[in-house]
């Protein structure tokens, strides 16, 4: 399979679960300004969306959207752990927690990117993201993961809020989210994969 990433970015995600895993795999750095790939490929021609993360599989297919991308990685190797069996009711209550990221906190986020949003919209975004941080600071004061047990929804929510420092929020307000970000930035898997994305040369 072949990774599609963009270091700083949602692509973390994947690429942490498929190193937890042991899936093998090869990383294709894209440049998100010019959307050329590492291989020299306009990256539309492979995801018209023109954003990062994508997954092309052996027989050609290109699986793009983190969370369609985290389910899938877990779905190759049953029994792992790192996703409930499909059909289930926690593989729904896993889902819940993937839209609530990719939703309140991954897309609540981009705003914050922007150079061209005045700073007193992006209060209004400021707040609103707090309030779901507050939300899940409740939940991981109560266990130490999201499904109890380390899963695809954590390396997801530990790569949006590794973005936080960029909008000058600090974690520590959130305390049972900073010691979430600590135990999962302490992983093999988190350790390897930031740790590959950073040695990869510009395109």
């Amino acid at each position: 399979m072949k990774l599609y990433f963009a270091p700083k970015t949602c692509s973390l995600a994947p690429h942490i679960v498929l190193r937890e895993l042991g899936l093998p795999f090869e990383m294709i750095l894209v440049n998100n300004q010019t959307k050329r790939t590492a291989d020299g490929r306009d990256f539309r021609e492979i995801d018209p969306k023109g954003y990062v993360a994508a997954l092309q599989l052996d027989n050609g297919e290109v699986l793009t959207e983190g969370p369609a991308i985290l389910q899938f990685l877990a779905d190759q190797v049953p029994g792992s752990d790192l996703a409930p069996a499909a059909g289930t009711w926690q593989r729904a209550r896993l889902q819940e927690h993937l839209n609530f990221i990719s939703s309140e906190i991954h897309a609540a986020s981009a705003p914050l990117f922007s150079a061209e949003i005045p700073q007193s919209v992006k209060a209004f975004f400021r707040q609103r993201l707090f309030e779901r941080l507050d939300y899940l600071n409740l939940q991981l004061d109560r266990k130490n993961y999201l499904m109890d047990t380390f899963g695809i929804a954590d390396p997801y929510l530990f790569t949006v809020l590794t973005w936080l420092p960029t909008f000058d929020i600090d974690i520590a307000e959130w305390p049972a989210l900073a010691t979430s970000m600590q135990r999962i930035g302490a992983r093999p898997s988190v350790l390897a994969a930031i740790a590959a994305e950073a040695a990869t040369l510009p395109v």
